[in-house]
């Protein structure tokens, strides 16, 4: 619904890395209806952007310009004269050189009411994750934070003279290729030449790279280890403190970058596990689930389910508890209506999706699959038992040979396992990662994460830019390992069919 009075937010997405990210900010892009993103902006970010926003892409890189600053400003205020919400998404701070005075400007030109969310500039961020405190008593009292982007063909003149005489930490932003101008603006200004100074790239991010060295062989030392943009230069003798204060590159998963198919509502414990051991992680979901109206397709179910006709009610994902409870609660019942019917699981998941209804598991098998849980079904329940699946449409068949003969089963699909729709930024991301891998050689994702067989078709399916050959696979049981295998991956099972089942097995496979 269209608000009657458009407005535009600017939003400092801060330095990539998305726990960097604010609450504040976190908030206002959930209400998005346009979202208008810049390149740095990480994909862990770009993730939280609503599906149903519409999302413009305006990323600048040197000498590659998506869209010149003017149309950037025409476009918010067209947008928000439609009356929508819009919400410009920048990387870093949106007033630290991101141009974000003059977006307002416009807009304030055109009437246009609009808000700034403040973000946190890599300026101070990727120090700190490099292990460099821009001051620090004794060393640096002050920190000048300064523009390195000049344009092609034209002198870098800035007042370095200037900066010597304040003896504090210098930190140039967006001033890679000008480093040798840089370099020799400072020397000639009278700094010493022994003073210590990092290159910092892609910081926050799996791709984090530092080079330190002293003022006159910086220059040298970036070319050999080619260190690319988006890089910040620190100056100052705080430059020398990353040897001893560094942090980030020792969580385990450091620099491991890895992409998460799980459909979009189930990712976030999984998501936040790998984060917090330092990866960064892509959400890319293959599939996503469509609830079906239980009580329409299926006349009768909820009052047959509380005069006690089945004796066990079997949920075999999250998804189905979730789907199941939501709609049987709407109905009127509640967990008063399943007393003395026994609940079964297919694994710790699933018991945990349940107790969030206040609902505890009867059974639960040892190897969380199918066949295993029907064979649990099979040995536990008296003869004659009435049992009822509530699971997706292309349920595991295992679940019920495996059962047997002596049990009165009913499998009801309650929910539908589709195609994820893609989600144009993030999917942009990606695909700039495989363009990187074919071009350079180098591995641009780490491993793939796989909680099902539809997963990895569908995700599959959906890239066909993506060649599956050697690459890894870390999968959540052995059905979804034999999709993997069938396309040549490299596979990884973890022991344990769970979440911690999953983080254990990035952990074992990368560190």
């Amino acid at each position: 619904m269209r608000a009657a009075r458009g407005k535009v937010w600017l939003v400092g997405a801060g330095p990539g890395d998305p726990g960097l990210f604010t609450l504040k900010g976190k908030q206002i892009l959930a209400q998005a209806q346009v979202v208008v993103y810049d390149a740095l902006v990480g994909s862990g970010i770009l993730a939280m952007i609503p599906a149903q926003a519409e999302k413009i892409y305006v990323g600048k890189r040197a000498g590659n310009h998506a869209m010149a600053q003017e149309d950037i400003n025409r476009l918010l205020a067209d947008k928000a004269r439609e009356g929508l919400h819009v919400v410009r998404l920048k990387g870093g701070d949106p007033f630290l050189f991101g141009r974000g005075g003059e977006e307002l400007l416009t807009l304030r030109t055109c009437g246009i009411d609009y808000e700034v969310v403040p973000g946190i500039s890599s300026a101070i961020a990727v120090p700190a994750y490099n292990g460099i405190p821009v001051t620090h008593r004794g060393l640096a009292g002050s920190v000048h934070i300064i523009t390195g982007h000049k344009r092609a063909g034209e002198p870098l003149e800035l007042p370095y003279e200037a900066y010597v005489r304040a003896k504090g930490t210098l930190v140039f932003l967006m001033g890679l290729t000008a480093l040798a101008d840089i370099v020799q603006g400072l020397l000639d200004a009278g700094m010493d030449a022994h003073t210590s100074v990092a290159v910092l790239e892609k910081g926050t991010t799996a791709g984090q790279r530092r080079v330190c060295a002293a003022l006159d062989q910086i220059t040298e030392a970036v070319a050999q280890a080619q260190i690319q943009t988006p890089a910040i230069i620190v100056v100052g003798a705080v430059a020398a403190l990353c040897g001893e204060l560094a942090w980030y590159e020792k969580l385990p998963l450091f620099g491991r970058r890895l992409v998460l198919t799980r459909p979009a509502g189930r990712m976030a414990e999984l998501a936040k596990g790998l984060r917090a051991r330092g990866a960064e992680v892509m959400e890319l979901p293959a599939i996503e689930t469509k609830l079906r109206e239980i009580a329409s397709e299926y006349p009768g179910l909820f009052e047959n389910i509380a005069k006690k006709c089945y004796d066990c009610l079997v949920f075999t994902s999250p998804a189905g508890v979730q789907g199941f409870f939501e709609q049987f609660y709407a109905a009127g019942y509640d967990a008063r209506s399943l007393a003395d019917v026994r609940l079964a699981v297919i694994g710790s998941g699933t018991g945990g999706a349940l107790r969030a209804y206040g609902l505890a598991a009867d059974l639960m098998p040892e190897s969380y699959d199918g066949a295993s849980l029907g064979d649990l079904l099979r040995e536990r329940l008296a003869d004659g038992s009435r049992v009822l699946i509530l699971r997706s449409s292309i349920g595991n068949p295992k679940l019920v040979t495996h059962m047997g003969m002596v049990l009165a089963v009913t499998d009801l699909a309650i929910y539908d396992t589709v195609a994820a729709q893609p989600d144009s930024a993030v999917e942009q991301l990606f695909a700039e990662l495989l363009a990187q891998e074919r071009d350079t050689g180098m591995t641009g994702i780490d491993g793939i994460i796989f909680t099902s067989a539809s997963t990895v078709r569908e995700f599959l399916h959906s890239h066909p830019e993506f060649k599956p050959q050697g690459k890894t696979a870390l999968c959540i049981g052995e059905m979804t390992a034999q999709e993997a295998r069938r396309a040549g991956m490299e596979v990884k099972v973890a022991a344990e069919a769970s979440v911690q089942g999953l983080l254990a097995l990035v952990e074992q496979v990368y560190t």
